[in-house]
């Protein structure tokens, strides 16, 4: 049997890569190349890696995706996903933790990424943080709430970088512009990179019920891009055992998600 993937603890730096296709439910592989396959309903740990990479393979994608939207929508490119859990590590800048494997996914191909600022409310500063970090990549950022028209700066896009902050109001602001559908287009259709931090982590899963997040602002549904055929929890911790906290730890409320009929598993 295989042995669970790496708790936290596990360096930092220890990525892994996720694949998924078929009608076996996903897999992934650890740092060490030993292949793991998912236990099915509950939390899926990803260790304390603040990273993994996708490549969503074609083939018949759990039926509790949006609307089935992947076993519906055609995908004729592999997607092409850098999901983080974290901006930035303990004693480190923004996005450093990540450098090397973001210049490895975005490549050479890629002059232009598009940014999407709206989980935090101050959009110029985020903006300004993000393009300093990708222009020292080599790399040309153009925030979408400085364009005229969303749709069309997703229509045009090379790349797609959505940042971390308040999942609800980040999915609230894409369904009111109605980029969900333009984005969900640009990534499963043209083939686009996405990369997510965090909130935008979270968006790009079924749904964002397990997000860790206050609901600031309240999205029209709780229904996110459904790139991957569960869930995810950033920042999960495992409890302390040594902790005096009385409230309920986050395998506690995953637990309690899971209670619900047909929900389908998360990642931590």
């Amino acid at each position: 049997m295989a042995q669970p993937p790496p708790r936290p603890g596990t360096p930092a730096r220890d990525r892994l890569s996720f694949s998924a296709g078929g009608s076996v439910g996903p897999r992934w592989k650890s740092a060490s190349g030993r292949d793991r396959r998912s236990r099915g309903r509950g939390l899926w740990p990803l260790g304390a890696g603040p990273l993994f990479s996708c490549g969503l393979r074609e083939g018949r994608e759990s039926s509790r995706s949006p609307s089935a939207l992947v076993s519906t929508m055609a995908c004729p490119l592999p997607l092409r996903l850098l999901l983080v859990s974290n901006s930035r590590l303990h004693g480190e800048g923004y996005l450093a933790h990540c450098e090397e494997q973001m210049r490895s996914f975005f490549g050479g191909k890629v002059k232009r990424v598009l940014f999407i600022p709206y989980a935090l409310h101050d959009r110029d500063a985020y903006a300004k943080t993000a393009r300093e970090k990708f222009e020292s990549l080599g790399y040309g950022l153009d925030s979408i709430h400085e364009s005229s028209d969303p749709v069309e700066a997703v229509r045009k896009s090379e790349a797609i970088f959505v940042g971390g902050g308040n999942t609800f109001r980040l999915l609230k602001v894409l369904y009111d512009l109605n980029l969900i559908p333009e984005i969900r287009k640009r990534v499963l259709h043209a083939g686009i990179p996405y990369m997510g931090s965090s909130a935008g982590t979270n968006i790009a899963t079924i749904s964002i019920n397990t997000t860790n997040d206050m609901p600031i602002v309240y999205p029209p549904s709780l229904e996110a891009l459904g790139f991957v055929p569960f869930n995810i929890n950033p920042h999960y911790l495992d409890p302390d055992v040594n902790s005096t906290h009385m409230g309920e730890t986050r395998e506690e409320r995953i637990l309690q998600y899971h209670e619900e009929p047909d929900t389908p598993p998360v990642l931590g």
